[in-house]
């Protein structure tokens, strides 16, 4: 069994999200801060009438936050009844996985970046994370942040 993926870019380094959860991507536009929202939360945008959280995914993995340029995108993903943006530097590539190429991500015993993906895979010449949108989308924030 394979799945597809959508590959992008964070922090220079190759990602993946599962295809099915994915609703949309979108040109970057101009976020609407909010107080009092964690520093991963950038801000919210309209979505043909919806408040759409936008979340820096550079800063949710713990790297220096996004400065955004017309060059980034949004992701819009939808988990549940929650639907999240995710601020990615490039779209790059629809990808087919095999089931059994994904491998379990190596244990570091502190929290970091790993505790978000579901495994790595090798594609082409890169090596792609696999990120769990359930444990990006973990915690309350997103929610109230709409």
């Amino acid at each position: 069994m394979s799945r597809e993926l959508i590959t992008f870019e964070v922090a220079g380094q190759v990602f993946a999200l599962d295809i099915m959860a994915i609703r949309e991507i979108r040109a970057w536009t101009p976020v609407t801060k909010l107080p009092r929202v964690p520093a991963h939360v950038a801000g919210v945008v309209n979505l043909r009438g919806t408040v759409l959280p936008v979340v820096d995914l550079a800063a949710r993995l713990g790297w220096p936050a996004t400065e955004a340029t017309s060059r980034h995108a949004i992701i819009v993903t939808q988990l549940g009844g929650q639907i999240s943006g995710w601020i990615v530097e490039s779209v790059s590539d629809i990808v087919t996985l095999p089931q059994d190429s994904l491998q379990p991500a190596p244990s570091t015993g502190a929290e970091s970046v790993v505790q978000f993906l579901e495994g790595l895979a090798a594609i082409d010449d890169h090596m792609v994370q696999v990120l769990s949108l359930a444990a990006l989308s973990a915690g309350e924030e997103l929610a109230e942040a709409a």
